[in-house]
């Protein structure tokens, strides 16, 4: 479908969703994959085509459609149960009634049995869109009952675009290192184009950096320059929830469980941007270590790069990676006090860097 263009790539979520469109549509889908890849967005373009009211449906007043999305950490049983009261209200305009539940991987378990229920028999009007950022935590009898629609990192050359269109101004090698550090998640681009977010980044290659220049590294002061812009971020995330939350009716617990799921879900997300740029850092300094110039991702720090990549240096920069990938699986399965954990890899990375 041509409005599906708007979303950059995921061809085969495209596909599968036009297919519907074309065919007739499923009653249930799971939409999954990392944030910022265009999920929410294809989900929202995929509602609007089956209620056939695109403005509508961009501002969430279309009477046929129902977005249900976490408050606090988790969507609760009482949140599914009011979804479920919906569900058998017939539609009101449309030929039938969608259904978008963002986060869906936040369910907790009695909320998820009790959408189990209505996956199991569903009205025959009703379209139901699950997003998920990690299909882990959504149990099988739920992804079994629902068509599967897989979404990707996108590709450097379509971060490329992106970077260039909301920066133009910005150097050629600092696009690229933009578009590499981001990962293949547009939301990660829109951060690292923030001042705010570029000073953290120096801040962090600092401390990157001295864990094996400075004789007179202190992992402490080091985790404490970390944690502040991961709090920092977590801050900004919740501010620019108030805005969103100050035009809903929210009671006073719902609003802070809104801003407290923002705050908290920015500080991990920036604690695993933190620790995949830390891997990145060890590996160029191998990739610039062995001349591989082209396939470093901080372009824009190949000077210092190839300064730092000693020959004695490369086989503990390997090593490094692999301390910081164990880090960054840590972090995503437990629920960790991110100072410590981000102190306890600082002195690992030094005993094997130093």
């Amino acid at each position: 479908m041509s409005d599906f263009e708007a979303v950059s790539e995921q061809f085969e979520a495209k596909r599968l969703l036009s297919a519907a469109l074309a065919d007739g549509p499923a009653h249930a889908y799971l939409l999954h994959g990392p944030s910022g890849v265009g999920k929410r967005d294809l989900a929202l373009l995929f509602a609007a085509e089956l209620l056939g009211d695109h403005a509508r449906v961009e501002r969430r007043s279309h009477p046929d459609l129902y977005v249900l999305e976490p408050l606090g950490d988790q969507i609760r049983i009482d949140d599914i149960r009011a979804l479920r009261h919906d569900l058998h209200m017939r539609p009101f305009e449309a030929a039938r009634r969608v259904y978008l539940v963002f986060g869906a991987d936040t369910m907790n378990e009695d909320a998820a049995d009790a959408l189990l229920k209505d996956l199991e028999e569903p009205p025959p009007y009703a379209v139901m869109l699950l997003v998920a950022d990690d299909l882990g935590p959504i149990p099988e009898t739920i992804r079994s009952r629902c068509q599967l629609v897989p979404f990707r990192r996108l590709s450097e050359g379509a971060v490329l675009a992106a970077v260039r269109s909301r920066a133009p101004e910005l150097p050629d090698e600092e696009v690229t290192t933009v578009a590499r550090v981001a990962g293949g998640r547009l939301d990660r681009v829109e951060r690292l184009l923030d001042p705010a977010a570029q000073q953290r980044r120096e801040q962090l290659l600092g401390v990157a950096r001295a864990v094996y220049l400075d004789p007179e590294f202190d992992a402490g002061s080091g985790a404490g320059a970390i944690v502040a812009g991961i709090e920092e971020r977590g801050a900004e995330a919740r501010d620019k929830a108030e805005e969103s939350v100050a035009v809903l009716e929210l009671t006073g617990r719902e609003a802070e469980q809104r801003l407290r799921r923002a705050q908290r879900g920015a500080e991990r997300d920036e604690l695993l941007a933190v620790l995949e740029e830390l891997e990145w850092w060890y590996r160029d300094l191998v990739v610039a270590g062995v001349g591989a110039d082209d396939a470093v991702v901080h372009v824009d720090r190949l000077d210092e790069l190839r300064q730092d990549a000693s020959r004695e240096r490369l086989t503990a920069a390997e090593e490094a990676c692999e301390v910081v990938r164990d880090a960054w699986r840590e972090a995503e399965e437990l629920q960790l006090s991110v100072p410590l954990a981000v102190e306890a890899l600082l002195l690992r990375l030094r005993r094997v860097l130093a």
